[in-house]
């Protein structure tokens, strides 16, 4: 069952992506030993994160490299952009009161 981002747990995360490198491993026809080559982490190290999610972030992203998701992880946690001195902010909308407009009893 996918959950909500916003209703995960860290494990969930951890568990969902090591579940999409399983899959992208695979697709790409690679075997763990073969992953674990390629990438200079250790077999134990591929198995246990394919298996329960944990690994060191270094190993993580060697294994991502490898797979070909690497730059997704480049743009995490991304500064945010700068701000000018002199644009002007927009202000609030000031609420009004509806007016009543006489009517001409015409």
């Amino acid at each position: 069952m996918d959950l909500h981002p916003a209703l995960q747990t860290p494990h969930d995360v951890q568990m969902g992506l090591a579940a999409r490198a399983r899959t992208r491993r695979l697709h790409l026809n690679i075997t763990q030993a073969e992953l674990a080559e390629r990438s200079g982490v250790a077999l134990a190290s591929v198995r246990r994160f394919e298996r329960t999610g944990e690994i060191s972030l270094r190993s993580f992203l060697a294994l991502a490299l490898v797979l070909g998701e690497l730059r997704e992880f480049a743009e995490l946690f991304q500064p945010p952009p700068p701000v000018s001195l002199f644009a002007r902010e927009p202000r609030p909308r000031k609420r009004s009161r509806k007016s009543f407009l006489k009517r001409d009893p015409a």
